[in-house]
C-alpha cells in the first residue's frame, strides 16, 4: 500500500493566474527630506502574551524580545481579531476586520480591492519580501491565497509531507532557517527603502523545539518552542545591528494569536475568544527609537497596526483601512502630563466552530471592564475582578450583558463588507493539506458544508470534540495512527463530522485494516461525495482489498475535482493496470508523468507498460528517468534490461542486471 500512498501526497504547484509585479520603483524623496524608513514586520505565530517578559512573565524565555520592548513601544493590552493564522495575517496587513475582508477561513483568498499594506509600500517605492514559515501561509500551495499581492519575493515553497520526510522540510521551517533566508535576501538588495516580513510558526503544535531548548524545557514543550523563536529573533537583530540596519529601521513585533493550552477547556485554539488565545504581544520600534520605553495601556488590536505603519513611514492612510494609527498614543502628551488610558473597545470573531463543525460562531467585544461573548448562551466577564474570565456574570448582570450585545452587533453590521464574497473554488489539495496542521476547513463559500449537520450548538458544550479531533488529525500526520483511530472513534461516538470518518479510515488503512476501513470511508463518501479526499481514500481501500473495478469510479471523482494533481492519475493507471486495461493505464500514465515529470512510479510504470507493448524505445526514456530518481531501484535496472533486451542491446541489458543483483545483493528495494 505503501507506495501507492505516498504519492498521494505529491502536489503539483497549482497553476494561479495572476499579474506580476513590476520592479519596485525608485522611491522620490524631496531635497531635504527625512529618508522612508526600512519596516520589519516579524509575526509570531500562536504565542501567549503571558510568556513574554516585557509584558511581566517571570519565566525567563524572551530575554532577546525583553531587550528590544526596552527600545520600543510597548503595548500591554493588544488583542487578536481572529484565531487562526490566515484570517489574523489577513487583518494585520490590510488594517480590516475579517467581516470586510471576509478572510474568515482556510483558503479564502485576499480579495483585491480591500487596502494592502505590502502593495501600498511597494508601490511608494519599497522592496518588499515575505518570509513565512508554514503551509498555512504559502500563497500557492497552502491556505494563503492572494497573500503574496505587493510582494517582489515571499518565500514559502512548502508541500505536502510524505512519508518518512521531515516536517521542518516540508510543511513547516525552524525560525533560524526562514532568519538565514531572510538576511540572504538583504544582502542581495541592501539598498532601501525596504519592507521584510518575517513569520515564525514555531509555537504552533506539535510543540518541538530543537536542541538545547527540547532537553531544557522537556516538560514544558510550548515554552521551549517560545525560547527558541526568542532566540532566532535575537540573532536576526543581531545581524541588522552588523549590516547597519537597526536603528534607522521600524521593528513591529506580534503574536498572530494564542494558544489555549487547557484553558477554559480548549487545547490548542481557533474556537474560543478568551485572552489566552486572543491577547497578543505588541510592540514597535521606531526609528532612532524614539518613545523607547514607552508603555501603552489602552485597548488596542492587530488592526490598528497597518495604518500605525503607514502613518510611521509618512504615507497616508487608505479610508478603506478600519484600524486606527497608534502613534498619536506614542508621542508625548501636550503639557507633559501623561493621559489616563482611553478606552477603545476591542471586536474579535471565530466562524471556525460554525464553518467546520456546524456550531455556533461566536463574537468577542472588550469595552470598558467587561468582556463580553456572544454566544447561544452569551457570557460575560468583569475582568476588572476576574482576568482570567472565570466567573460569567451575565445571569447577574442582564442589563449590560444586552446593551454589550447591542454594541458589538451594531459594530459588526456597520463594520461588515457591503459587498458578498466571491464564490470560489478552494484547491481541494489546500484544504487536505491543513489536516497536516491539525485543522479542519470547509473549503465552502456557505456558512456550514454539506454533510455537516447545522446544530448550531454552543461551542463551550463541544470543545472536547475539537480537542480530540485535532489531536488525533495530528496522530495521522504523525503516523501513530492506533493513538488516531482511538481518538477519532470518540469523536465519531458524539458527532458524526465527516473529516473524522475520513481521518479515520485513513489510520486504519495505514494499519492495513481494510475491511473496518472501508465502511467508514463509505460512509465518509455519502456525507460529502463532493470531497476530493473522500473518495480518493475509499479509492485507495478498495485498491489494497483487490476490488480494481470499484476503485475506478473513486479515483475519476477525485480526478474530476483535482484534475492536475498527478498521484491521482497515478493511482487510476495502477487500478487499470491490475484489470489489464493497458491502454487506459497507458494514457493515464502519460498524464502523471506530464503533470509531474520526477514521478519515479509513474515513470516505471509507464515504461514498463510501453516495454510489454512492444514500444521498448518509447518506454526506454521513462525506465532511464526513474532509474535516475531512484537509482538503487532493483526494478528499475531490471526493467531496464528487458527494454534493452527487446532492442537488442545485449551489453546494456547485461549491465543493468548486474546493477539490478548487486543492488539485491546489497539489500536494495
Amino acid at each position: 500500500m505503501w507506495g501507492f500512498r505516498w504519492l498521494m501526497c505529491l502536489v503539483l504547484l497549482a497553476q494561479f493566474a495572476g499579474a506580476e509585479i513590476p520592479p519596485s520603483p525608485k522611491p522620490k524623496s524631496q531635497p531635504g527630506s527625512t529618508p522612508r524608513p526600512n519596516i520589519i514586520l516579524i509575526t509570531l505565530d500562536t504565542t501567549r502574551a503571558d510568556r513574554m517578559g516585557f509584558l511581566g512573565s517571570q519565566r525567563g524565555l524572551t530575554p532577546n524580545l525583553d531587550e528590544l520592548g526596552r527600545r520600543s513601544v510597548v503595548f500591554g493590552r493588544a488583542f487578536s481579531q481572529v484565531p487562526l493564522t490566515p484570517p489574523s495575517h489577513a487583518t494585520i496587513l490590510t488594517g480590516t476586520y475579517p467581516q470586510f475582508n471576509q478572510v474568515n477561513d482556510f483558503g479564502v483568498t485576499l480579495p483585491k480591492d480591500v487596502p494592502d499594506l505590502p502593495q501600498i509600500l511597494h508601490t511608494r517605492g519599497y522592496h518588499t519580501a515575505a518570509f513565512v514559515s508554514s503551509l498555512i501561509l504559502d500563497p500557492i500551495e497552502g491556505a494563503a491565497p492572494g497573500f503574496d499581492r505587493g510582494f517582489d519575493t515571499y518565500d514559502a515553497g512548502f508541500h505536502t509531507r510524505l512519508p518518512g520526510q521531515d516536517r521542518y522540510a516540508t510543511i513547516e521551517r525552524r525560525a533560524t532557517e526562514v532568519v538565514a533566508h531572510a538576511l540572504a535576501w538583504l544582502d542581495k538588495h541592501p539598498r532601501g527603502p525596504f519592507f521584510v516580513w518575517l513569520h515564525f510558526y514555531d509555537a504552533h503544535d506539535p510543540y518541538d523545539p530543537p536542541e538545547p531548548f527540547k532537553s531544557r524545557f522537556s516538560a514544558q514543550p510550548y515554552d521551549g518552542e517560545i525560547a527558541y523563536t526568542d532566540s532566532a529573533v535575537g540573532k536576526f537583530l543581531t545581524e541588522l545591528r552588523e549590516r547597519g540596519l537597526y536603528e534607522g529601521a521600524m521593528i513591529a513585533v506580534m503574536a498572530d494569536h494564542g494558544e489555549g493550552l487547557g484553558e477554559h477547556g480548549e487545547t490548542a485554539h481557533g474556537v474560543f475568544l478568551y485572552d489566552e488565545t486572543m491577547h497578543v504581544p505588541l510592540l514597535m520600534k521606531m526609528p532612532a527609537e524614539r518613545f523607547a520605553g514607552k508603555r501603552i495601556d489602552s485597548r488596542v488590536g492587530l488592526v490598528d497596526v497597518a495604518p500605525t505603519i503607514l502613518q510611521i513611514a509618512g504615507l497616508p492612510v487608505p479610508s478603506g483601512m478600519q484600524g486606527q494609527s497608534l502613534l498619536t498614543m506614542m508621542q508625548p502628551p501636550v503639557g507633559g502630563t501623561e493621559a489616563a488610558a482611553v478606552d477603545r473597545p476591542v471586536y474579535s470573531e471565530s466562524d471556525y466552530p460554525r464553518k467546520a463543525f456546524g456550531w455556533s460562531s461566536l463574537r468577542a467585544w472588550r469595552t470598558s471592564k467587561y468582556l463580553f461573548i456572544e454566544a447561544p448562551r452569551s457570557e460575560l466577564y468583569d475582568q476588572a475582578t476576574d482576568p482570567h474570565a472565570d466567573h460569567d456574570i451575565s445571569v447577574h448582570a442582564p442589563a449590560v450583558a444586552q446593551t454589550l450585545k447591542t454594541q458589538v452587533d451594531a459594530f459588526r453590521q456597520r463594520t461588515s463588507s457591503s459587498t458578498t464574497a466571491a464564490s470560489q473554488a478552494v484547491d481541494p489539495q489546500a484544504l487536505e493539506k491543513l489536516s497536516a496542521l491539525g485543522y479542519v476547513a470547509s473549503g465552502d463559500d456557505v456558512s456550514v458544508p454539506k454533510g455537516i449537520k447545522d446544530t448550531g450548538a454552543d461551542p463551550k458544550d463541544n470543545v472536547e470534540i475539537v480537542n480530540l479531533l485535532h489531536d488525533g488529525m495530528l496522530d495521522v500526520e504523525e503516523m501513530r495512527y492506533r493513538e488516531a483511530a482511538s481518538k477519532l472513534e470518540q469523536v465519531l461516538a458524539r458527532d458524526p463530522i465527516p473529516v473524522a470518518y475520513v481521518q479515520l479510515g485513513t489510520a486504519l488503512s495505514w494499519l492495513k485494516e481494510y475491511e473496518k476501513a472501508l465502511p467508514i470511508l463509505r460512509k465518509a463518501a455519502e456525507m460529502r461525495p463532493d470531497q476530493m479526499m473522500t473518495r480518493y481514500e475509499l479509492g485507495l481501500a478498495l485498491f489494497e482489498t483487490g476490488d480494481y473495478e470499484s476503485s475506478v469510479p473513486e479515483f475519476q471523482a477525485a480526478i474530476a475535482k483535482a484534475p492536475k494533481w498527478a498521484a491521482l492519475h497515478f493511482s487510476l493507471a495502477a487500478a487499470y493496470a491490475r484489470m489489464d486495461h493497458m491502454a487506459d493505464s497507458q494514457k493515464e500514465l502519460q498524464t502523471t508523468v506530464e503533470l509531474d515529470p520526477n514521478n519515479f512510479r509513474g515513470n516505471l510504470l509507464l515504461g514498463r507498460i510501453l516495454t510489454f507493448r512492444g514500444k521498448p524505445a518509447a518506454g526506454l526514456p521513462n525506465l532511464k528517468r526513474a532509474a535516475r530518481l531512484q537509482p538503487n531501484s532493483v526494478e528499475a535496472h531490471l526493467y531496464l534490461a528487458e527494454a534493452y533486451e527487446r532492442l537488442g542491446q545485449k551489453i546494456n541489458a547485461q549491465r543493468e542486471r548486474t546493477e539490478a543483483e548487486r543492488l539485491k545483493t546489497a539489500g536494495g528495494q
